[in-house]
């Protein structure tokens, strides 16, 4: 959607959410389930990550909050130079912990788990990939982590929470109060993109999606 923090994002006088996921690993390049194994940025993410934290700076964030994840962390950390706001850390925004898939291509995935990525594509909420997290599970504790990033802040005060692919898409569901079997309706954000969530007297809205980059192929979806 668009590139750049939009004036709609602005003008709300409830607060502003922005869920970013974090810049390319070597992982997401290789199309690699990451899940919560802890990957650096490549350079590649590094760039993502030096390019995008200005453009976020512009909204006049109040907090910044990221998973504590190495890949998390280092996408956050342009944002924080340019706002001199110190990064909070808060493993409630990692990413799906997959047990037995983490680290295995989806090919590899597939061939080895049928059963449980016939259950996952099709949106099953409780299916615990590798024997890890279910997106129910995610989903609490995504939301938990963002309200408890959310307290205290005042009305037109934004948020920017560094997180991960399929931790963000749930996110976003879950905070727009949407029923897990339409969760698999809204894209994955590709690297280093976020989407903007913004509060009014019904709850929250979703005011961009996918935002920040011109359109970038999803290189893997969780992680």
């Amino acid at each position: 959607m668009s590139a750049q923090p939009t004036a709609l994002g602005r003008a709300t006088g409830g607060r502003r959410l922005v869920l970013w996921r974090h810049g390319r690993t070597t992982w997401n390049a290789e199309g690699r389930f990451q899940g919560q194994t802890d990957v650096d940025l490549d350079p590649t993410g590094v760039a993502q990550a030096e390019r995008a934290g200005p453009m976020l700076a512009g909204l006049g964030p109040a907090r910044v909050v990221a998973s504590d994840l190495r890949r998390a962390q280092g996408t956050a950390a342009p944002l924080a130079r340019a706002t001199g706001l110190e990064v909070a850390l808060d493993p409630g925004l990692r990413e799906t912990h997959a047990g037995r898939w983490q680290g295995l291509r989806m090919a590899e995935i597939r061939e080895r788990f049928p059963d449980e990525v016939a259950r996952w594509d099709a949106g099953d909420p409780d299916v615990r990939p590798g024997g890890g997290e279910s997106r129910r599970d995610v989903a609490a504790r995504t939301t938990a982590a963002l309200h408890r990033a959310l307290e205290g802040v005042p009305d037109g005060g934004t948020v920017v929470a560094v997180t991960h692919g399929g931790a963000a898409r749930i996110a976003v569901c879950a905070m727009l109060g949407w029923p897990t079997e339409v969760w698999n309706s809204l894209a994955v954000l590709s690297n280093c993109s976020w989407s903007l969530l913004a509060e009014g007297a019904h709850g929250w809205r979703l005011v961009e999606h996918g935002a920040g980059t011109l359109p970038e192929p999803v290189l893997s979806e969780e992680g």
